[in-house]
């Protein structure tokens, strides 16, 4: 049975939400603080025009406000050190870095990446979770709806089909991308929209 219910209406109704081995009922009964921690922070997001517009670099501001919401709150960058051992010899087995990790939660920002990084976090929680390293994978990215937003912005060509959207990730939950770790998905949607510039 599924435990979407326990996520708020009020964040239900600002992002599209999918959750996969029921993952928010381990939220809620096993990491309540870090549960409250991330709808704190997606409550106070707000997507603004400015920030769609500006050019790409680095870091996205979207995922700038997110991270550093959650980081102020005790969360933090994370890479794990795994490696394989057979008899006396050792063979690293690197992941890459969480964005934000807390209490064996491990959360990506997907704004606008080629969508084969789905691939590369989902393997991450797979692992994590195979290793007792992480209980809960989340992913914040955008719902394939804001298409249509961005391109009325101008901004049409920086994004697209091929980047980090729902319609990209969910199949790839769905076909066991994630083996058996629970996942949250938090799609933005227009309704965060803040036309603010």
């Amino acid at each position: 049975m599924s435990t979407i219910h326990l996520v708020p209406q009020s964040i239900k109704d600002l992002y599209e939400v999918y959750e996969w081995r029921n993952a928010t009922g381990v939220m809620q009964t096993a990491h309540p603080d870090a549960w409250a921690d991330i709808q704190g922070v997606l409550s106070g997001f707000r997507l603004r025009k400015s920030e769609i517009i500006k050019a790409g670099g680095n870091k996205s501001p979207i995922s700038r406000y997110i991270d550093g919401e959650l980081y102020k709150l005790g969360w933090s960058e994370k890479l794990f050190k795994t490696a394989i051992k057979v008899d006396d010899d050792e063979y690293a087995s690197p992941t890459h870095k969480i964005d934000c990790y807390k209490d064996k939660i491990a959360l990506e920002i997907e704004w606008n990446n080629k969508d084969p990084f789905y691939d590369r976090d989902l393997n991450n929680f797979r692992l994590l979770f195979d290793l007792r390293a992480v209980e809960v994978g989340i992913i914040v990215t955008r719902c394939s709806e804001l298409q249509s937003l961005v391109d009325e912005l101008g901004r049409g060509s920086s994004y697209g089909q091929s980047t980090t959207h729902m319609g990209k990730l969910l199949p790839k939950i769905e076909g066991g991308g994630g083996g058996g770790c629970p996942i949250i998905v938090f799609g933005i949607s227009r309704k965060l929209y803040d036309k603010d510039a």
